[in-house]
């Protein structure tokens, strides 16, 4: 059983060479989906994977 990485919206921001809001706007518009853990979102490698795959269509 693999385990999936998480990434903070911080770290997505940096892969995606955006501002973190616009990461905030993604997650909204149901783009990206995240997990709350606390008060942190945290988008699985699975999601940002799918997200990159929409993007580039």
């Amino acid at each position: 059983m693999t385990e999936e990485k998480f990434y903070t919206v911080e770290e997505v921001a940096q892969i995606l060479k955006v501002n973190p809001m616009t990461v905030y706007r993604r997650v909204k518009e149901g783009k990206l989906k995240v997990y709350k853990v606390g008060r942190v979102f945290r988008i699985g490698e699975k999601s940002l994977q799918n997200y990159l795959a929409l993007v580039k269509k």
